[in-house]
């Protein structure tokens, strides 16, 4: 029989540390646990943390100028331009075929909306913007909710509960907890509204590539998924549906990546980049 190939291995010729005890002894129970070079160095985590101000400042810019009657072009270009002005790139311009900037994901859409001259945003609207800046090779990753004017109860709630979603989760986030655990608080608060937790899309680790390891599922059960460990840096951006959790691909959006409510009713969503400590998560993205 063959031997399963580790994964964590101790740096060679130094005695284990506390971090490579907790770590071996959950690979022992069959656990999956991250591979070392997952754990980011200080230089690293500041290099992302730094990229991460860089994306702050682009989505308070949108913040500052998203307006009704504005079409979401418009929101890519404010994105593109406080990116290049500040020394950074976007990472989502040419990513696998992708065409702007940003993702502006407008209503039924769930994420990765194409900006487009004829998308303009009406009273009422909620739409999420997502951006991704590279700065010195560092990837940092957030998006949130924008309501334009006023909407309707149904819509503020969907907003409201996403967000706190987001929130959980990151409450859920604690050193050597499991991506399951984080996963469980986000369904087990939707569920309270019979709101969708798209299982098709989920966050990621980041920082030195736009998606790394671990999947972060925004459903599931406690003590399933990858362990985390201080020093990893990933997202978490529940996409909540007022409706079914099922979603489908724009066929009208010739690039392949529009995805859509099953039921084309709204959804919602907010995504921070963190960096999980020895107390807890760190906002990367705030």
């Amino acid at each position: 029989m063959f031997k399963k190939k580790r994964r964590w291995h101790c740096l060679s010729g130094q005695e284990p540390t506390d971090l490579d005890k907790k770590v071996m002894y959950w690979e022992n129970k069959g656990k999956l646990v991250p591979t070392r070079d997952l754990i980011k160095t200080p230089e690293q985590i500041e290099g992302i943390r730094q990229s991460g101000i860089i994306n702050t400042g682009v989505l308070d810019e949108v913040g500052k100028r998203i307006h009704a009657g504005m079409n979401t072009l418009e929101i890519d270009k404010i994105c593109y331009d406080y990116c290049m002005e500040h020394g950074a790139t976007p990472a989502c311009l040419n990513y696998e075929g992708f065409p702007k900037s940003v993702c502006t994901s407008i209503n039924e859409v769930v994420c990765h909306g194409i900006p487009k001259e004829e998308d303009v945003l009406e009273e009422g609207d909620i739409v999420n913007v997502d951006f991704t800046t590279i700065y010195n090779g560092y990837f940092a990753d957030a998006s949130r909710m924008f309501i334009i004017g006023k909407t309707t109860p149904e819509k503020e709630q969907l907003v409201r509960v996403a967000k706190e979603c987001l929130e959980i989760g990151a409450e859920a986030a604690k050193p050597y907890c499991f991506v399951g655990d984080i996963g469980h608080a986000i369904q087990k608060h939707a569920d309270k509204y019979h709101y969708g937790v798209v299982r098709d899309l989920c966050g990621h680790g980041v920082g030195l590539k736009f998606h790394e390891e671990p999947e972060v599922l925004h459903f599931g059960h406690r003590g399933t998924g990858m362990l985390i460990v201080p020093g990893m840096v990933f997202t978490i951006e529940p996409m909540i549906n007022m409706g079914t959790y099922e979603v489908f691909i724009d066929a009208d959006d010739k690039y392949g990546w529009e995805v859509i409510t099953g039921d084309e009713l709204p959804s919602a969503q907010w995504e921070h980049t963190f960096l999980m400590t020895e107390h807890g998560v760190e906002i990367l993205t705030k």
